[in-house]
């Protein structure tokens, strides 16, 4: 893949997952509903072809995409 993997929303969502927010403070930070988060994260799961938030996380450090 080239260029940017997730959508901005997609990485913002992952930035503050990774400074251990839950899913509601994510929610309430970016002005969406907790479902659109699960959403988002569910959606980047897929694109990174991981099975947890974990794994995601750490593809998308070793991918460049988040730092942390």
């Amino acid at each position: 893949m080239t260029g940017n993997i997730l959508t901005k929303r997609e990485k913002d969502v992952f930035v503050l997952l990774i400074q251990n927010r839950s899913t509601r403070e994510i929610a309430d930070e970016l002005g969406i509903s907790e479902k659109t988060v699960r959403n988002h994260i569910s959606n980047a799961m897929q694109k990174l072809g991981c099975k947890g938030r974990a794994g995601a996380v750490i593809e998308l450090i070793k991918l460049g995409e988040i730092s942390i």
